[in-house]
């Protein structure tokens, strides 16, 4: 019996594919929290997204040899798991790229882009394949044994993704340049070189400077502000934008903060911000002083592609926070969290 345990695989194919979906689970809750994360403080969510992503490709030799014998029996949907396979091996690739920064992107498309959308199109196949295949948890999956394999794989998960990046400064890589949400710097303090990136659908709307008017609702009531009263406060901020396409900008913000135009917060939880496009943001009331409706860019007035005739500034928060063609803003008594995770239009 002693000998039979030694010989024993370290995972067992049950234990592989359990193993497998628990770690992917965890990949996807911290990739889904990175994308939200912004500020400094949010580090150890990107890393830990990264430590369950050196987790997958530590349980691929154990995956392989589950693969190498489902190959071997007829089934009428493999084709779908080689295409499931296929994604998630592109999806792996296109981060350790980002990471390293060795490639950037493919055509006009970020790599770190294309790392987020073969995420997002894998998805409802890891799902199928999770309800096809199914391997129900066991009482003894809790044992002693599970929790030191699991302990001895994170381990090695956090010290590879210590080693990778060791080798990545170390090989002055372009990955190293990278700012922790794993963005690359782009045109710091020059509007110009500033990506004109919108959230999926949205398209730069045609706004007359003359007749638009800026809604303004809180406690007291709602008003309706004229552009070049916008335009005579002169707050600017120097603020770093994040967007999840995979780039970062530091640029010198003009406008009016939020604060001061919504003096009257009454009973408010939140303060919704709408875009003309119909795309809009709800933030916690907590934001409300940190928040600048900018009017300017680096001196001059925001173009069209950059939100014009106003956009929202919101310091540690990505770039789908940052709500362009504003025509309103106004207090909520809803929580903040009352809206989708991603915003839609």
């Amino acid at each position: 019996m002693d000998a039979h345990r030694t010989a024993r695989p370290w995972l067992t194919p049950r234990g592989t594919n359990l193993a497998l979906l628990v770690v992917l689970l965890l990949v996807y809750a911290t990739g889904a929290a990175s994308e939200a994360t912004g500020a400094p403080g949010g580090w150890w969510v990107t890393s830990a997204h990264g430590v369950a992503a050196l987790a997958v490709l530590a349980l691929l030799p154990h995956k392989r040899r589950v693969v190498a014998r489902g190959l071997r029996r007829a089934r009428s949907t493999r084709w779908l798991s080689l295409v499931m396979a296929a994604l998630l091996a592109t999806t792996l690739l296109t981060g350790l790229a980002s990471a390293t920064g060795l490639v950037t992107g493919v055509g006009n498309l970020g790599i770190l882009w294309l790392h987020i959308a073969g995420a997002l199109v894998v998805l409802p196949l890891v799902h199928w394949h999770a309800l096809a295949r199914p391997t129900r948890p066991r009482r003894t999956d809790l044992s002693r044994r599970t929790a030191l394999r699991a302990g001895v794989l994170g381990a090695v998960s956090v010290a590879g993704l210590g080693g990778t990046e060791v080798a990545v400064a170390a090989l002055e890589l372009p990955g190293a340049r990278r700012r922790f949400t794993g963005s690359v710097e782009t045109g710091r303090l020059v509007p110009a070189l500033l990506p004109p990136t919108s959230w999926l659908d949205d398209r730069a709307p045609t706004v007359d400077a003359g007749p638009w008017r800026l809604a303004v609702a809180d406690a007291a009531g709602t008003s309706h502000l004229a552009l070049g009263e916008l335009a005579a406060f002169s707050t600017t901020r120097r603020v770093t934008l994040d967007c999840t396409s995979g780039w970062y900008s530091e640029q010198d913000w003009t406008g009016v903060p939020l604060s001061a135009l919504l003096p009257d917060r009454g009973s408010a939880r939140s303060v919704l911000v709408t875009s003309r496009t119909g795309y809009s943001a709800r933030l916690p009331l907590t934001d409300l002083d940190r928040l600048l409706l900018a009017t300017a860019v680096g001196g001059a007035p925001l173009s069209a592609l950059h939100g014009f005739p106003a956009r929202l500034v919101a310091p540690g928060r990505r770039g789908f926070w940052w709500v362009k063609w504003v025509d309103r803003v106004e207090l909520s008594s809803a929580p903040p969290w009352w809206r989708p995770p991603f915003p839609l239009t």
